[in-house]
């Protein structure tokens, strides 16, 4: 643990105040540039894009030799580690955290030297809008700093639920810039909600059976232990995120399912390693800060020393994902089987509120307690899908195909009409939240049935093949079962609608002649009254089933899910 004064010519705003300041968006813009200027053989900085109110988007590079070059990075095979700050800009430590590692590589030749090949890659401030929205109120469970940004962007949107849906323009730049550099490990830095407990850092990181095979036996075997035990020995103990399966850590936590709307199960889209680091929001903001500056500091050395075993494991990744003859595409927690993890906690204790008549939840810090607790971390696939060859996406599907293009996804495009034999999804049964959630209707629920029938492929659709680097990415969005599938996030809501409509009074009577000349109807018909009994005197309900069960005024767009699959 390291609160020694720092006798460094170029401070940041962080250190020349009193240790609950965080940096504006200016002042943490207008100090890199002038580091920039001081250490150009360093550092690159620039601006890699603009945000939906407008504000640029800035990242950098440090290297030890002064190779900037993306292109001529990738060429040689340099582990890339990716410093994400400030997507919430509530949660600021790692914003000031980063700007003194970044001035230390600059003024620290021996501290640069230590990179050796590694490329230290970082967006100094990421939700700029949200960093320009700054007060001390919107922060209710938090101790510091004295003013801080805001949570949502200016468009009101929670960008660490934007990943997939990209509804900001930030996110479709940080989808290009993330698919472009491919980082090797990324921390995106954040500051927790929750419990009450002793630890100032908890991490969330990707979820080990979910990022699947080597890469996630090597993440949860190697890298997890060595990050935690440098921690300790740093002074700053650290557990895993602290999401209790009941009230309270008395009763176990769960590992947190990142998916893929969140930036760690993004990242993991492209087998990435990602962290989460989560401060806990009650402890001072120095300590906040100076743990963050710890865990990123921890993690990326662990890169530096196991850069080349990293690469491996994720290129080896990569080349499965091209041979998998089936995907895992969902995941649920194995509650039967939890291991155990030591936690240092506060007795949890209940008493009467003043506000009303009911009992409500207090830690004790004068009974803190260290003791093993249940610990769910495995995560099975309940959900896997045959691999395709190939996904179809019909050319008017553009935002969909938009995205796959930021990501890397390699599309061809079809050079004529022609017919073709497919698999393709009947959406037997979505669900959706009743309430907005981050501007969409959730699907929470979808049930598919898979079916065959011969297509018309049009010039200038879209072929996804699978024999390719990037397709988790295609088949965890593409796939509408999978956990934050465009699908999930109303990309195709329109398939859902029934676009033709009859009078019931007309209706009536067609009704009765297509039972008459349709006997499959006619036998469903009378199975779903007899299942229905209490809907068979509501005519809407009974015209509405004949209708869409019928053969004759069938719409075949109507739930069939429009990305097809060649077998």
């Amino acid at each position: 643990m390291s609160n020694e004064p720092n006798t460094s010519a170029v401070l940041t705003p962080f250190e020349k105040g009193n240790q609950n300041q965080t940096t504006t968006w200016a002042e943490c813009i207008a100090w890199y540039e002038d580091l920039t200027r001081r250490y150009p053989r360093v550092l690159r900085f620039s601006v890699i894009g603009t945000s939906d109110a407008g504000v640029p988007i800035h990242a950098g590079v440090i290297t030890a030799d002064g190779e900037f070059d993306r292109a001529q990075i990738k060429r040689e095979g340099r582990p890339v580690f990716f410093n994400n700050n400030g997507i919430h800009p509530g949660e600021p430590e790692g914003v000031d955290a980063c700007m003194a590692l970044v001035r230390d590589f600059c003024e620290q030749p021996e501290r640069l030297a230590a990179l050796g090949k590694t490329v230290f890659l970082f967006i100094p401030i990421y939700n700029v809008d949200g960093a320009h929205n700054r007060s001390n109120t919107s922060r209710v469970n938090q101790d510091g700093p004295e003013q801080f940004g805001f949570r949502g962007n200016s468009r009101h949107l929670d960008l660490n639920r934007d990943f997939v849906k990209c509804d900001s323009l930030t996110a479709k730049i940080f989808n290009r810039f993330f698919s472009e550099w491919d980082p090797d490990v990324m921390v995106d830095t954040h500051t927790s909600n929750g419990a009450d407990y002793s630890y100032t850092m908890t991490l969330i990181h990707t979820q080990a059976d979910k990022l699947g095979g080597n890469l996630g036996g090597f993440l949860r075997d190697i890298m997890l232990p060595r990050v935690y035990a440098e921690m300790d020995r740093r002074g700053w103990p650290t557990c895993p995120y602290v999401n209790p399966v009941k009230d309270s850590p008395d009763q176990g936590i769960a590992e947190f399912l990142e998916t893929a709307r969140f930036s760690t199960g993004y990242a993991a889209l492209h087998n990435t390693i990602g962290f989460m680091p989560e401060t806990h929001m009650l402890k001072p903001f120095a300590d906040r800060y100076h743990s963050m500056r710890a865990l990123v500091e921890t993690a990326l050395d662990f890169t530096v020393n196991y850069g080349d075993r990293i690469l491996e494991l994720r290129h080896a990744a990569k080349m499965e994902g091209r041979m998998r003859r089936s995907w895992p595409i969902h995941w649920t927690m194995d509650e039967a089987n939890p291991s155990t993890v030591r936690f240092k906690g506060y007795e949890a204790k209940y008493k009467p509120s003043v506000l009303g008549g009911y009992q409500r939840l207090w830690y004790d810090r004068s009974a803190p307690y260290e003791r093993d607790i249940p610990y769910y971390n495995r995560f099975p696939a309940d959900v896997e899908v045959p691999a395709p060859r190939a996904y179809v996406v019909p050319q008017q599907w553009r935002e969909v195909i938009e995205r796959l293009k930021w990501n890397g996804v390699r599309l061809q495009e079809i050079e004529h009409d022609r017919d073709e034999e497919v698999s393709y999804y009947h959406l037997a049964d979505v669900s959706a939240r009743a309430h907005a959630y981050e501007g969409h209707m959730f699907h929470d629920e979808v049930r598919v049935e898979r079916r065959r029938m011969v297509a018309k492929l049009r010039r200038g659709d879209s072929l996804v093949m699978l024999d390719q680097d990037n397709a988790r990415y295609a088949v965890e969005t593409l796939e509408p079962q999978a956990h934050d599938s465009f699908f999930r996030w109303g990309f195709f809501n329109s398939v859902l609608e029934k676009k033709e409509a009859y009078s019931d009074y007309v209706f009536e009577d067609e009704a009765e002649r297509l039972l008459a000349a349709e006997p499959a109807l006619a036998a469903s018909f009378a199975a779903w009254k007899a299942a229905n009994p209490h809907l068979v005197g509501d005519q809407a309900a009974v015209l509405d089933f004949i209708f869409h069960s019928c053969t004759r005024y069938h719409e075949p767009e109507w739930r069939r899910y429009p990305v097809f699959m060649i077998d």
